[in-house]
C-alpha cells in the first residue's frame, strides 16, 4: 500500500517491450534506501516489484495488463517518473489509501496559474468520472491530490509549488497522459452496494439492524 506522496523524481533508464509484456529500469537514490528485491516501489502510482537492485538504479517486470491500462505504453528513456516505496507499518499517512493499481488513464487538458498555485483539468472516461467527486481524493502518476471541481468529462486539482517541484507534474503540458487511481473507498462501496439485489451486501435493512 501507499499513500500518494511521492518520495522522488526518477528517471526511466531503459524499458525493453517483448510482445506485450516487458522490464522496466529506474534510474534513482532516495528510494533505494533499505529497499529489497522483492519489495513493492510505486511509479507513476503503479506498483512495480523490485527484481534488480543497482547502485543507482532498479528494475522491475511489467506484464501486459500494465502496459494496456497505464501511460507506460507510450514511455520512453529518460522520460522522469515519481517515485514512491511501499508505506511501513509504523509510517505516517500524509496522503490517501492508494494500492498502486492503475484504474486508467486521463490526459491533460488545460493548465493556468493562479497566483502560487497551478491548476490542472484532465480528461478521462465516463468510466473513471464515476468515481470521482469533488473534494475527494484522486492518485494522479502517483501523487494523492484533491479533487477540486469536476466538470462534463473533466476534473480540476490544483497543485501548490512544493508538489510542482518535487513530481512530474512540473514537466506535463496539454495533451499528456497521466495514470489515475480512483479513491479505492468508492469502488469497494459500490460494489457492496450493488449486491442488495442478490439478497447480499448492504440496504437499508442491513443499516437499520446494526444502528446505522
Amino acid at each position: 500500500m501507499f499513500t500518494g506522496i511521492v518520495e522522488e523524481r526518477g528517471a526511466i533508464r531503459r524499458l525493453e517491450i517483448r510482445g506485450h509484456s516487458g522490464v522496466l529500469t529506474v534510474g534513482c537514490k532516495k528510494v533505494l534506501e533499505g529497499t529489497k528485491i522483492g519489495d513493492s516501489i510505486s511509479v507513476n502510482g503503479i506498483c512495480l516489484t523490485v527484481t534488480n537492485l543497482y547502485e543507482d538504479a532498479f528494475t522491475a517486470d511489467v506484464m501486459a495488463e500494465t502496459i494496456r491500462r497505464s501511460s507506460l505504453s507510450g514511455a520512453a528513456a529518460g522520460d522522469p517518473v515519481n517515485l514512491e516505496r511501499a508505506m511501513p507499518a509504523d509510517g505516517r499517512f500524509g496522503g490517501h489509501i492508494v494500492s498502486g493499481h492503475i484504474d486508467g488513464t486521463g490526459q491533460v487538458v488545460r493548465i493556468r496559474r493562479e497566483e502560487n498555485a497551478v491548476w490542472f483539468t484532465i480528461g478521462t472516461t465516463p468510466a473513471m468520472m464515476r468515481y470521482i467527486v469533488e473534494k475527494g481524493s484522486i492518485c494522479i502518476d502517483g501523487i494523492s491530490l484533491t479533487v477540486a471541481a469536476v466538470g462534463e468529462g473533466t476534473f480540476s486539482v490544483s497543485i501548490i509549488p512544493h508538489t510542482m517541484e518535487m513530481t512530474t507534474l512540473a514537466v506535463r503540458k496539454p495533451g499528456s497522459t497521466v495514470n489515475l487511481e480512483n479513491d479505492i473507498v468508492g469502488k469497494y462501496v459500490e460494489k457492496l452496494v450493488a449486491a442488495k439485489d442478490e439478497g447480499e451486501g448492504i440496504t437499508l435493512d442491513f443499516l437499520q439492524e446494526n444502528g446505522f
